[in-house]
């Protein structure tokens, strides 16, 4: 299975100078655990994730002064819709994140999240296992 399969086109992009509160209300709004920041000033894509909000307000950092590009990943690891799962489950493990970008052409295309991987695999190993069983 690849990761065009598995992953969400639903792909929430703010920019840089969002303020935390308004980046956590727009993921809670469309249920989705990141959002693609797109800072052309700073070089183009990077990723702001629930983790990063969770992470700044633990700090005691407040969330409606925060801006998004404070927090955002810029060392993007990115995917190709033709990647395997497997590929993609790798580079999450290795990388220490839950969250691709996978790009087309340049362009975002979609997330894949571990989420989405374990959506598409646990049909599969619960079908292997009745095959086996």
């Amino acid at each position: 299975m690849l990761v065009r399969d598995a992953m969400s086109t639903v792909v929430l992009t703010i920019g840089p100078a969002h303020t935390l509160r308004q980046a956590a209300a727009l993921m809670s709004a469309r249920r989705v655990g990141a959002a693609v920041v797109l800072d052309p000033d700073a070089g183009g894509i990077g990723i702001l994730t629930e983790r990063d909000i969770l992470n700044s307000v633990g700090l005691g950092q407040d969330p409606d002064t925060e801006r998004a590009h404070a927090h955002t990943t810029t060392d993007v690891v990115f995917a190709a819709p033709s990647w395997t799962l497997e590929e993609a489950a790798h580079a999450m493990a290795h990388g220490g994140f839950r969250h691709l970008i996978v790009l087309d052409r340049g362009e975002p295309a979609g997330i894949v999240s571990v989420r989405d991987i374990i959506r598409c695999w646990a049909p599969l190993r619960q079908h292997a296992g009745t095959l086996t069983g």
